[in-house]
């Protein structure tokens, strides 16, 4: 395996980490301390804005889901870009938290919105190509092909690993994001998610769909058993869930990048042990979604695109501005927590 790209990194000269925040005194100083995280997440809440605005839908929930995104787009741009790019908020641990919660904030809120807004951006729904498309291009759909193998045992197995989703991706990002110190993990692992939450939400405006059981339930025959997984499952969708947020999934694209980032990272602890599990849990979370009737198979076939397009772009994204920043002694691309004395 490669050594570790901060090894290699020869900078010019040193510069001190309080010199680095220090406010630019031109704006294309400032405009260069600007990470490839800060303007994905700008792109994206800018696309985001402006397909609610340019909609032909008109009434509460659209002059709603515009204030909401407008708000939450200017406040990132003013914290993110003005404040901490700008050299402006000048406490090390205050600098890092807020860096932190508004890059989590940024992805995480617009998905809460948009169950009100994908209606207004895109009414109709893709389910009966998404689902002809697969059955043309492999001959089956997995979410019917897999009917006669449902029981309350089988149920509940899958129901378990599709909540576990939130377990993988929690055991991650909290850790690294909120405590990690190596530059180089937390830059691949938010960059990578990133690019699956940023690209993969965005599709949802173009390509709209409920998924098999809710978009076209007249293609199956036997119900689901009532199980306590299950009926997690169910209520978290029902009280949480976006309701059209089926291409690409995510909850494929996610934890697939996740594996690959401890995969490529296995030389390192705790990865050397932990990705063979994640492994397995990866595996049975993407037949869960379709087993459990939330996916076509030809969301989870995009799913899995985005996964491997998000962990090239982080690796090698990282790599590149990692080297950018250092040489030119610029702002690392997440503020550090300040080390103790």
């Amino acid at each position: 395996m490669a050594g570790h790209p901060e090894d290699v990194l020869r900078p010019v000269e040193e510069v001190s980490v309080a010199a680095r925040w220090r406010a630019p005194s031109a704006v294309g100083g400032w405009l260069r301390r600007v990470s490839l995280n800060d303007w994905i997440a700008l792109g994206y809440l800018s696309l985001l804005d402006t397909a609610i605005i340019a909609s032909d839908h008109f009434g509460p929930a659209r002059d709603r889901a515009i204030v909401e995104m407008s708000l939450l787009l200017a406040g990132f741009f003013f914290v993110v870009v003005v404040l901490i790019r700008g050299g402006w908020l000048s406490q090390p641990w205050l600098r890092a938290l807020v860096f932190r919660l508004s890059h989590y904030g940024a992805i995480q809120i617009p998905y809460f919105f948009m169950r009100g807004f994908l209606p207004v951006v895109n009414p109709g729904s893709l389910d009966n190509e998404l689902h002809q498309t697969g059955v043309r291009w492999f001959g089956l759909e997995p979410a019917l092909a897999m009917e006669p193998w449902i029981t309350a045992g089988t149920a509940e197995w899958f129901s378990f690993f599709y909540y576990g989703y939130f377990f993988v991706l929690g055991l991650h990002i909290f850790p690294i994001v909120f405590f990690s110190r190596d530059r180089r993990l937390l830059s691949e692992l938010g960059l990578g998610l990133l690019l699956v939450l940023a690209v993969g939400q965005s599709m949802y405006l173009v390509v709209p769909g409920y998924g098999p059981w809710a978009g076209m339930p007249e293609l199956f025959h036997t119900p689901l058993p009532h199980g306590l997984w299950w009926q997690l499952v169910r209520q978290l969708v029902d009280s949480a869930g976006a309701l059209k947020d089926i291409f690409p999934s995510i909850h494929t694209a996610a934890p697939s990048f996740i594996l690959l980032f401890s995969f490529h990272n296995r030389a390192y602890l705790p990865y050397r042990y932990s990705w063979p599990l994640v492994a397995v849990f990866v595996f049975n979370i993407i037949v869960a979604t379709m087993f459990l009737r939330w996916h076509w198979l030809v969301d989870i076939l995009a799913g899995l695109a985005l996964a491997l397009f998000a962990y090239v772009g982080s690796v090698y994204g990282t790599r590149w501005e990692m080297r950018y920043r250092e040489v030119r002694g610029l702002p690392t691309v997440w503020p550090e927590w300040p080390r103790r004395s």
